[in-house]
């Protein structure tokens, strides 16, 4: 009672006095509620408008798009540049032209950033930089996916080096999330100079067909350099990095159909390499036969058919996500699913080239399969090859070592290994082509298959140079060697199968290969034949 009567007259003395604290939190609170308004707007209600003009969306509206309703939790949403050059000190913006945070697709986590060209033509500084830094740091801590939305002019110029060494601490970063956790880039706008880098360490580059662009130096310089003419989009458009350069996996139509299409994608990836890629349930039954496919390989061997039809006919319900549909089409790559669990495909495409390998599908193919060798999913292998492409293009180009790196991503991985031989398997191409030789886990050959070193005419060639009976030796040969049986007789081959039970006989094969467990003897890294 004696201590409540002595402080009774300062509890007084304290509600008579004006209350500053409250005062001076309204005030802030009026602050932080304008700062985080003006965030909003980026740089402007005018360059939103001229945004949706080019038909591209916002930062935030891409990010709206691609993540679940309500998921996305923004960081340094007020964080601003400290330039003090060439009158940086007088503008700034919250957020500094980047939307950096995390959220979920179909509920799983990811992190990402979503570059805002309404605001410096979304050019990179210092303090830009730090916000990607932090949420790729988050994202490998905790091992989320990283997804970056592209659409930047490039290096802030004003913050000079600065703005370099940003770049510099994102790229070391791409390189040491590869194959940690999966990266996606979006190229939703330019992508130009140095910043181009970034994407192309990534797992996957997709653009937006007519808006997007990637270069490293743009027609003006190329033209004062070497009197070359040519427009953003001969030069980095979409069809020139997804049919040409193959620096692209994909194009799509609008930004909507992009992110839509991401989503899409994630559903079939893990979140990092320690996890396996969800397996969703399925009403497609595993031991389904395909009575189609024993009439699906033309009698002919020189008749092409469409490999992607054996791929939509074998996999969960015929959905097959293709990765590089346009580059290098005599092979094909993609996600799909067997029983639910992803897998990805490679398969030699007879419609061209008669599925030849070449320079371009050796890369495209070797890079696919180490993506999956990374993250833990399984490859089927769809083999219909009868070599290596001939010609001075491809050897002077260097066919010898990009050749070697399909061999090298093959034999290196240690996920479940599937091959089925549809018809051809000539020379070295039948030994790169996930071969028993090169540690595949299943081998399969259909009745159409024919594994050999060459063709009838062209081994008939050599062998029998002079044999006036040419064609009796060529049938001679086929009967020999153009068959499965040789090879089935050395184990090299575990069954030849009716093309009708091939996926009841991969389904079940996975299954059991889950619990597969190899590795590789130590070592700092291999030296791949680049």
């Amino acid at each position: 009672m004696a201590l409540r009567r002595l402080y009774t007259p300062c509890l007084s003395l304290v509600k008579m006095l004006p209350n500053t604290r409250s005062a001076v939190t309204s005030v802030v609170m009026e602050r932080l509620e304008r700062k985080k308004k003006e965030s909003l707007l980026g740089g402007g209600q005018h360059r939103i408008d001229a945004q949706h003009k080019k038909g591209k969306l916002t930062a935030r509206e891409r990010i709206e798009v691609l993540l679940d309703e309500g998921s996305f939790v923004e960081w340094d949403q007020l964080v601003e540049h400290d330039c003090t050059d060439w009158g940086m000190d007088k503008t700034h913006f919250p957020g500094d032209g980047v939307v950096t945070g995390t959220g979920t697709i179909n509920g799983r986590q990811v992190f990402l950033f979503s570059q805002d060209f309404t605001v410096f033509g979304g050019s990179l500084s210092a303090a830009y930089a730090s916000k990607i830094c932090k949420i790729m740091d988050h994202a490998e801590m905790v091992g989320a996916p990283l997804l970056g939305l592209n659409d930047s002019g490039g290096a802030r110029i004003q913050e000079g080096v600065a703005s370099l060494g940003g770049y510099g601490d994102i790229f070391l970063r791409n390189v040491l999330l590869s194959g940690v956790v999966p990266q996606i880039s979006l190229i939703m706008g330019p992508c130009a100079g140095g910043a181009v880098y970034s994407p192309a360490i990534t797992d996957f580059t997709f653009m937006v067909k007519g808006t997007s662009h990637m270069f490293i130096t743009g027609p003006d310089v190329v033209k004062q350099v070497t009197n070359e003419s040519v427009t953003q989009e001969e030069l980095g458009g979409s069809v020139a990095h997804c049919a040409t350069s193959g620096c692209a996996a994909g194009a799509c139509e609008n930004d909507v159909h992009l992110l839509l299409q991401t989503r899409r994608l994630m559903e079939f990836l893990p979140s990092n390499n320690k996890e396996k890629a969800p397996i969703r349930s399925c009403s497609d039954p595993a031991d389904r036969e395909i009575p189609a496919l024993d009439n699906i390989v033309p009698n002919s061997p020189i008749t092409p058919y469409d490999i992607k039809h054996i791929v939509e006919f074998l996999v969960d319900e015929g959905d097959f996500y293709e990765i590089m549909p346009d580059y290098a089409k005599n092979m094909v790559v993609g996600f799909a699913r067997m029983n639910g669990e992803t897998v990805g495909i490679v398969g030699n495409q007879p419609l061209v080239a008669a599925g030849c390998l070449d320079i371009n599908a050796s890369v495209k193919g070797a890079r696919f399969v180490r993506f999956c060798d990374s993250f833990n999913i399984p490859l089927i292998i769809l083999e219909d090859v009868p070599g290596f492409l001939p010609g001075t293009q491809q050897e002077h180009g260097g066919i010898i070592k990009h050749g070697a790196k399909l061999l090298y991503a093959l034999a290196e991985a240690t996920v479940p290994k599937l091959t089925v031989i549809t018809r051809k398997a000539y020379g070295g191409a039948y030994v790169v082509m996930n071969s028993k030789h090169i540690r595949a886990d299943i081998n399969y050959a259909w009745p159409s298959s024919e594994i050999a070193v060459m063709g009838s005419k062209g081994a008939v060639s050599i062998i029998c140079r002079g044999d006036p009976d040419l064609a009796k030796r060529e049938e001679e040969y086929i009967d020999t060697f153009a068959n499965p049986f040789p090879t089935a007789k050395k184990g090299f081959v575990d069954d030849v199968i009716m093309p009708r039970d091939t996926r009841k006989r991969l389904c079940a094969d996975l299954k059991w290969l889950r619990n597969k467990s190899q590795k590789n003897p130590w070592k700092k890294h291999g030296n791949i034949p680049l």
